[in-house]
């Protein structure tokens, strides 16, 4: 929703001299969040009312030479193409030097060798979207109003000048879905007094019921009401600039004199309305109704729609007119021909308005209403209030009565409280008076007993039911910012749980090797959901998505890092370092099918890790750099290995470890297949995954301190000759469990394969490093150590040493 600040200032006393950023700080501050302020004409200069005092044509084409009294000494020569230009017409005249929309600066210049010294603007030439704008830009420029003073600036005359707020209105605060609603609001939060136009409606002898007849025949609690009024012999023409103004300022297409009324008393009241060509229905009476299955409807955006029984239908001679609640039909649509109008106001159920409207992927200013609610006590004023106003606007006779289902009302509401409960619950010492003070600025009425408070909930608040709203709303008003700061009472100190623990451990390490931390989504698509998963299937996914981009809930978190890093790469940030820590979504044996949380780490690492310097060539990112990273997140783990995995189809199958701590796999490292990668459209990328659930248990019960060793290491190397399909981590694995107990290291310096080398065989050196911790060893010592070593390869692995 869009409000006018013109129009809220019409609306509560006051508040004229409140710069538009205070008051959207204050909603904003009291619990509607305003997301932005825009000034429609802003940008916009030397724009002007012009009178065309003459209209030449220039011959063989479609312009015209024009004269305009911009109200200097001399009129200005312009030369303009709309086809409805002429002479004694008022409208926007772009002076040279002027900006229009896209920021275009209007310049002296010459059209087909004749000077013109200005433009003659049709509203989107100035900025009007064409989603609110009455006119084609075939159609020509805009006429202003005959009485428009020439040579004024035309924004105030559009309402260009107008300050537009934008609050974000959430499903509890429907209620300021209207400007009587945020009136109220601003009034409340001012301590100002709220003033709403009265109109008087004039009613001929005639009566509506003699006309037509209403029948409801679905229940009550799908249409607790439904109302009509006729109104007879109006004249259809364009709606007063005023008018038009104010439903352009609030993202609303002026349509006619009716229409605009039912979308101005639309944005007042927060009352849907819908106006029918009543002669069109060719019955004289309206029945309301469940669909039946496969009825089928064309609506007034000219799309036929087949209908089922959970949609709601107002139906004239056994045919659909409108799509309750949601849009109205287009064979009853008003158009230049109507001459009398049926005028419909009626409350309908929010959840099957909001069921249909999702099915048909059709969202109206109305269906969002009913979805969130609307203010049942005033259906008839809205109703009346529009009836005068086309009354007004279009010359008509409103007929006596109103033709209805039913006179409901609903019930009133109150609300108990007492100062001692408000007090507590907000830590705070109001007194009687204040609490008073609130609640009328509020509008509630309130009876005081000895702190006690009975209060009247009006029907414009439907939202306040028990006693912990009406504490909220004293909080909103007294002020957020006001209410004391105090600590929890008790000895109790807390402190982290094992996880948050190792979250912290996790996020310092990896943010030392240089990522930074992003967050993801938990719903992506269900493509992206099997993605590096090895095999597992989504297990939830949303019934009512906003997007199919966002509907299943992730196994993964690296398609999300590769959406990120697709994002900065596509900004020229090429080298993107990044880490989440998050939740995946595993099945879940539990009955209500809930999946399981899981707490994961993923990182991804694309580009260099190392920049180009002068003496330095750039170092690129490689399998190493990934699961040296690993390696220190899992370091003082037991068992620490890993293997190679070829499982995972986005993988690069020579480029990818399965990480294990003994026989449990904790997660995987490598390189992102290429064609995964040209999917994304991302350069050569590095991902890891790692449970934390199992980290967390694997993790070492206490770190032992080892003393430093006072004797010098001593350093052997060994060259073995191996079948090519064997890993260093096997050979790695022989070394170590030779039952060598001075062995401290083992570092591989070579590989070799190639010539002068058997068929099928490699060459791989070791580095291996000696250390008693007791006494420095002896040569008798080492070699007895290298031949347990040696023997180890050569029986376990058919190795040749070398």
């Amino acid at each position: 929703m869009l409000v006018s600040y013109k129009w809220l200032k019409k609306l509560v006393n006051g508040i004229d001299d409140i710069p538009v950023t205070d008051l959207a700080e204050k909603m904003s501050l009291s619990g509607i969040e305003i997301e932005g302020v825009t000034v429609p004409g802003e940008g916009l200069s030397k724009i002007v009312v012009g009178e065309v005092l003459t209209c030449e044509d220039v011959p063989d084409t479609h312009l015209h030479i024009c004269q305009v009294d911009v109200g200097e000494e001399e009129p200005l020569q312009i030369v303009c193409g709309a086809p409805n230009v002429k002479a004694g017409i008022k409208a926007i005249t772009a002076l040279v030097g002027a900006r229009i929309a896209d920021n275009y600066k209007i310049k002296k210049g010459k059209i087909r060798g004749i000077v013109s010294l200005g433009m003659l603007c049709a509203l989107d030439e100035i900025g009007i979207p064409e989603s609110v704008n009455p006119m084609k830009h075939e159609e020509g420029i805009y006429i202003l109003p005959e009485d428009a003073a020439i040579g004024d600036s035309v924004l105030p005359y559009l309402d260009l000048d107008d300050e537009i707020i934008e609050p974000d209105i959430l499903a509890n605060r429907a209620d300021a879905m209207s400007m009587r609603g945020v009136a109220h609001e601003v009034a409340a939060i001012y301590g100002k007094t709220v003033n709403f136009e009265d109109k008087k409606l004039t009613e001929v002898d005639r009566k509506a019921a003699d006309k037509i007849a209403v029948k409801v025949e679905t229940s009550t609690e799908q249409v607790p009401t439904y109302k009509i009024r006729i109104i007879e012999n109006v004249k259809i023409a364009p709606s007063p600039l005023w008018l038009q103004n104010t439903l352009m300022n609030a993202g609303i297409r002026p349509i006619n004199n009716v229409v605009d009324v039912t979308n101005y008393v639309l944005m007042y009241y927060g009352q849907p309305l819908h106006a029918f060509d009543f002669d069109k229905f060719g019955a004289d009476e309206i029945l309301v109704r469940q669909a039946q299955d496969g009825e089928k409807i064309v609506t007034l955006d000219e799309q036929e729609r087949e209908l089922s029984r959970e949609d709601i239908v107002i139906t004239a001679n056994g045919k659909p007119v409108a799509l309750g609640g949601v849009m109205g039909g287009l064979d009853s649509e008003i158009t230049e021909q109507t001459t009398n109008v049926a005028l419909e106001a009626a409350l309908f159920n929010g959840t099957s308005i909001r069921k249909t409207s999702h099915k048909f992927a059709l969202r109206s200013e109305s269906s969002s209403r009913f979805e969130k609610g609307i203010n049942q006590g005033t259906v008839r004023e809205a109703l009346d209030f529009a009836a005068a106003m086309i009354q007004e606007l279009a010359g008509g006779e409103v007929l006596s009565g109103v033709v209805e289902s039913n006179d409901f009302m609903p019930e009133p509401q109150e609300v108990k409280t007492t100062l001692e409960r408000i007090n507590a619950s907000l830590g705070t010492n109001l007194t009687v008076e204040k609490v008073l003070e609130i609640l009328a600025q509020l509008g509630f009425e309130t009876q005081e007993n000895k702190g006690e408070f009975h209060i009247q909930i009006p029907s414009r608040r439907w939202d306040i039911k028990i006693e912990a709203d009406i504490v909220e709303e004293i909080a909103r008003i007294y002020g957020y910012d006001n209410l004391p700061s105090t600590l929890p009472a008790g000895a109790t100190v807390g402190e982290l749980t094992a996880m948050q623990k190792l979250r912290r451990k996790v996020r310092t390490n990896v943010e030392a090797a240089g990522l930074s931390e992003v967050i993801g989504y938990s719903l992506t698509s269900s493509e992206k959901a099997r993605e590096f998963v090895n095999g597992q299937k989504p297990t939830t996914s949303l019934l009512l998505p906003m997007t199919e981009d966002r509907q299943t809930l992730r196994i993964s978190q690296i398609p999300g890092l590769l959406d990120i890093i697709n994002y900065n790469q596509n900004r020229k940030n090429a080298d993107v370092a990044i880490y989440e820590i998050g939740n995946i979504f595993l099945a879940s044996d539990s009955e209500d099918s809930r999946p399981l949380e899981i707490p994961h780490l993923a990182f991804a690492i694309s580009g260099n890790v190392e920049d180009k310097t002068y003496n330095s060539a750039a170092v690129a990112v490689d399998f190493y750099h990934a699961k040296a990273i690993v390696e220190q997140l899992l370091a003082g783990y037991e068992n620490l290995s890993f293997e190679a995995d070829s499982d995972i189809k986005e993988m690069h199958p020579g480029r990818t470890a399965r990480v294990l701590v003994g026989n449990r796999q904790v997660g995987f490292v490598g390189q992102v297949h290429p064609a995964t990668a040209k999917a994304y459209d991302i350069k050569e990328t590095y991902v890891a995954s790692l449970d934390l659930e199992a980290m967390l248990e694997l993790a070492p019960a206490q770190t032992v301190f080892v003393d430093i060793p006072k004797v010098q290491a001593v350093n052997r190397d060994i060259a073995v000759l191996v079948d090519r399909d064997k890993t260093h981590a096997d050979i790695v694995e022989v070394i170590t469990s030779s039952k060598v107990r001075s062995l401290s290291k083992v570092e591989l310096f070579d590989i070799y394969q190639g010539d002068n080398l058997p068929e099928g065989k490699k060459s791989m050196a070791y580095s291996l490093t000696f250390q008693s911790r007791e006494n420095t060893m002896t040569e008798e010592e080492i070699a007895r150590a290298m031949a347990k070593i040696t023997k180890n390869l050569v029986e376990k692995l058919n190795a040749e040493i070398r």
